[in-house]
């Protein structure tokens, strides 16, 4: 599976930005599908993904209420909408998709295909 993230840009601190992880060789009906986040000097961290399965979306404390993700079936894409960003939210985000338990849903170990990322930055 090949996955070719966009969305990424400059923004203001309360606005928004909408992710989008485009699959290729593979449907992502069948895998899990997660953002990951990163700083220099950082490990990955966890923003959200979606079951394969039920569909149910997970999301990290810091985001939650605030980031949205989804998927959408018939362009086999998986969405991650950013609202009252953050400067904090600043980072490099990378789509994964894999298919691991549940347990692994929020580690990147869970994952076996990572798109390239691209950069989100919030300005103060």
């Amino acid at each position: 599976v090949q996955l070719q993230a966009s969305g990424g840009g400059l923004v203001q601190a309360g606005g928004s930005l909408r992710l989008s992880c485009a699959a290729s060789g593979g449907s992502l009906r069948s895998y899990n599908s997660g953002w990951f986040r990163q700083t220099p000097g950082k490990e990955r961290e966890f923003v959200a993904a979606i079951k394969w399965d039920s569909g149910r979306p997970y999301y990290a404390d810091g985001v939650s209420g605030r980031f949205t993700i989804s998927r959408d079936s018939a362009k086999n894409t998986v969405n991650l909408q950013m609202n009252m960003l953050k400067p904090e939210d600043t980072a490099v985000y990378i789509c994964a998709t894999g298919r691991g338990i549940l347990s692994t849903l929020r580690v990147p170990n869970g994952y076996s295909y990572w798109g390239q990322g691209t950069q989100v930055t919030v300005s103060s």
